[in-house]
């Protein structure tokens, strides 16, 4: 690349062909992959230290931290749509992940000091399933803001490898460094990264704003939203769109939480040691995320421009029905570990980048506050409802393989519902296509 393209943003073309790139989106891609990686990389360092903390909080007492997780959800959200009513994007996010930073230096000394064991076990694991969706949900609303429907199907799998790769480098370091650098020391490790990605979102606004990208600009200024700190809400029930986005979220959630309560009792029944079902974790997450950086990075992209949205929506419910039932025949740790690692690439590679491609042609005060809702309170809604289902089953007596045949049916529901959306989603990019150039026409006119 010259030094005029390079100044320009611009790809070297073999790497546009590879990736699908155009001229002038490589520097916003570039911030975005980075941000993403610092994000995801903060959060997989972390995880694995959660899935341990919720085996430390009690595996019985997983339903009421789910719970626990829903509540807080509940209180941040209005915060949340408060704050992007009020301050504009580009000061709104720096200003969601100070407040995360503070608490990850909070829980660090607390962890150093070896305080409160249970109690902050559990506060811990509340807290980054909170952590987890709030930051990725502020991401993916402000990529929606910044790019177009056809660049979504064409970028955001390139964007979302960048996820991977910093999981990849998350789940080793903690995989490899948990038995010297100790908890604490992993956590501020998490902090330095979060503060890259705030250091990358206002680098992305700085450039939207000189690209005039996805800012309500009033006298020269970008303006902030307005509106009130329920209007996610009110936003979500209004269409049915958006209705059918949080379905396919709610019903995708109920499938995550059943492998997720099957796979802490198969782990802590299998496994004793607290290191080594941590290192376990971390295994896994470093498996799932080098199967997705590949499909992300050189096939998302190519097969949602060829096909649409439509094989991205469906192929995370016909894996979560062949997962469960195999975990119906054969409910081991090496059959939740294969469902699980194989139900994620899907997720991470093909499923969560064309759910985020649906807010493309949505108004941009619900691509934040309706998408923020959908993929938080939503999500944490689906995980505490289906973790007291699974513990009412559980109570009633329902044997592993039974509790596994019991979610099949969400699976099928969910496939029909990323069907519609899919079609959806077509229906509203062509009418967006035609509103363009029927503007383009008029202008030409006069």
């Amino acid at each position: 690349m010259n030094e005029a393209g390079s100044a320009r943003g611009e790809s070297p073309v073999g790497l546009r062909r590879v990736v699908a790139l155009r001229e002038g989106e490589g520097a916003a891609v570039a911030w975005a992959f980075v941000y993403l990686f610092a994000l995801i990389g903060s959060f997989y360092v972390l995880r694995p230290i959660r899935e341990e903390m919720g085996i430390r909080g009690g595996v019985n007492q997983l339903q009421w931290l789910f719970t626990g997780t829903f509540a807080v959800m509940l209180a941040a959200i209005p915060a949340y749509s408060a704050l992007v009513a009020r301050v504009p994007r580009s000061r709104a996010v720096p200003v969601v992940y100070a407040v995360f930073a503070a608490c990850l230096l909070a829980f660090s000394v607390v962890f150093r000091a070896d305080l409160w064991r249970v109690e902050a076990a559990r506060a811990f694991f509340v807290w980054m399933s909170v952590y987890n969706l709030f930051v990725v949900a502020v991401f993916w609303s402000l990529m929606a803001d910044l790019f177009t429907s056809e660049q979504g199907k064409r970028l955001f799998g390139l964007v979302a490898g960048g996820g991977s790769a910093g999981a990849l480098a998350g789940s080793a370091v903690t995989g490899s460094l948990v038995g010297v650098a100790g908890i604490a020391n992993l956590v501020l490790a998490a902090l330095g990264l979060l503060a890259l990605a705030a250091f990358c979102s206002r680098r992305l606004s700085a450039w939207a704003r000189r690209e005039g990208r996805g800012v309500a600009v009033g006298a020269g200024r970008e303006d902030p939203l307005g509106g009130s700190p329920w209007s996610g809400f009110t936003t979500v029930v209004r269409s049915p769109y958006l209705l059918g986005t949080a379905a396919l979220m709610f019903l995708f959630t109920l499938g995550s939480t059943f492998l997720y309560f099957q796979q802490a009792r198969i782990v802590a029944a299998a496994i004793p040691e607290s290191a080594r079902r941590t290192a376990l974790f971390a295994a896994v997450d470093f498996a799932v995320n080098v199967g997705a950086l590949g499909l992300q990075s050189l096939a998302t992209g190519r097969i949602a421009m060829a096909f649409g949205l439509l094989p991205a929506l469906s192929v995370v419910p016909i894996l979560t029905t062949g997962g469960f039932v195999s975990l119906a025949i054969a409910p081991t740790l090496v059959t939740i570990a294969v469902v699980i690692c194989l139900r994620r690439i899907a997720e991470y590679a093909l499923q969560r980048p064309a759910r985020d491609v649906l807010f493309t042609v949505v108004s941009r005060d619900e691509k934040y506050k309706a998408k923020g809702f959908i993929d938080t309170v939503v999500y944490r809604g689906g995980d505490a409802l289906s973790g007291w289902l699974f513990t009412l089953l559980t109570g009633l007596g329902l044997s592993t393989r039974e509790l596994s045949l019991s979610a099949v049916p969400v699976a099928a529901l969910s496939l029909g519902v990323g069907v519609w959306l899919a079609r959806q989603h077509a229906a509203r990019e062509r009418t967006a296509e035609r509103a363009a150039a029927e503007h383009a026409a008029v202008e030409v006119v006069s």
